[in-house]
């Protein structure tokens, strides 16, 4: 509360900046918002709204309040004083048990405002070409408390992000699917590879011990003040973890189901989703045939040139043991 440090005293035209008004006496500026009270007719003050309204609706106590780091004073201060002022509360309860402040949104590097134009709106980025998956793990990279930058090339960078767990979740549908017909959950497993996650999402290491579950640590690091950064991380080391023990083949069908499942709870949380298929152009589909016919032939040189081709053309083609496959680059 030291003066100049943290609100220009001179913004206020009170005997300190400090102060703040339950009522607010009716002068002509209010037109008809105002009521009658023993103090003459007026309205209350902007803080005492707030207080109000979450009492009334909420109660006396609740768990959670959200704002912008700009409402930290005077607003929330005020309201808290007031709320806990009324005595409302029972002994040892506080009027919030935590409060949420959101940094402001940076649009290019610059604050975000109507005024300055610089702001897009979820239409104006699908016009562009981004969906809809892209624009919310983008949000959801920055912590609440931090400055955030939405740029459009963070928008690009996100496809590939997302592009990594989407290859992931593929090729464990793919063994998944091998053993539809499995009677129970443990026929057919393997021990699980020296590092590497088991059926359970654990990370176990060389000694035979783990980390916690997959699900359980991504909680974990969500209950941090929402360390979101952190969270992704999990998820990241366990798609590298997966892909490793996919490349070793000793990752079973019911372990790729296991997997799933776990992924399944997370995105419950995250709602980044699954790709939508891309339906592959036919003139792609004449290439690809193409080239499985150059290299047949062994001419590959021209199957090389084809490859090119494709990629060219935003498609990339990975040979695998059930033939080629196409991706959408």
């Amino acid at each position: 509360m030291r003066v100049g440090e943290r609100v220009k005293s001179d913004d206020y035209e009170k005997e300190t900046a400090a102060d703040f008004a339950l009522w607010k006496a009716r002068v002509p500026e209010d037109g008809d918002v105002f009521w009658p009270s023993p103090w003459g007719e007026g309205r209350p003050g902007w803080h005492i709204e707030c207080s109000a309204m979450s009492m009334k609706i909420l109660g006396p106590s609740f768990d959670l309040h959200l704002g912008g780091e700009d409402l930290v004073f005077p607003h929330h201060e005020d309201e808290i004083a007031q709320s806990e002022g009324a005595g409302m509360q029972s002994k040892g309860q506080h009027f919030v048990k935590h409060w949420m402040h959101g940094a402001h949104l940076l649009v290019e590097g610059k604050k975000m405002s109507k005024s300055a134009g610089n702001f897009f709106t979820l239409r104006d980025l699908l016009n562009k070409g981004f969906t809809g998956r892209e624009v919310r793990y983008l949000l959801l990279t920055a912590h609440y408390r931090e400055t955030f930058n939405f740029t459009l090339d963070g928008l690009q960078g996100v496809r590939t992000a997302l592009a990594r767990i989407d290859e992931c979740l593929g090729k464990l549908r793919e063994i998944a699917g091998q053993q539809k017909a499995a009677t129970t959950p443990d026929a057919g497993t393997t021990s699980p590879s020296p590092i590497g996650w088991d059926r359970a999402g654990v990370r176990a290491s060389v000694h035979g011990e783990g980390s916690p579950p997959l699900v359980q640590q991504f909680t974990e690091t969500l209950d941090d003040d929402l360390n979101i950064s952190g969270a992704w991380g999990v998820v990241f080391e366990w798609v590298r973890d997966t892909n490793r023990r996919i490349a070793e083949n000793s990752l079973m069908p019911a372990d790729a189901a296991a997997a799933l499942a776990a992924w399944e709870k997370i995105d419950s949380v995250l709602g980044v989703g699954a790709k939508t298929e891309t339906e592959v152009p036919p003139e792609i589909l004449a290439l690809a045939e193409a080239r499985t016919a150059a290299k047949k032939s062994k001419d590959f040189k021209r199957a090389d040139a084809i490859r090119d081709e494709l990629k060219s053309k935003g498609w990339a083609i990975e040979d695998t043991p059930k033939g080629p496959k196409l991706k959408k680059l």
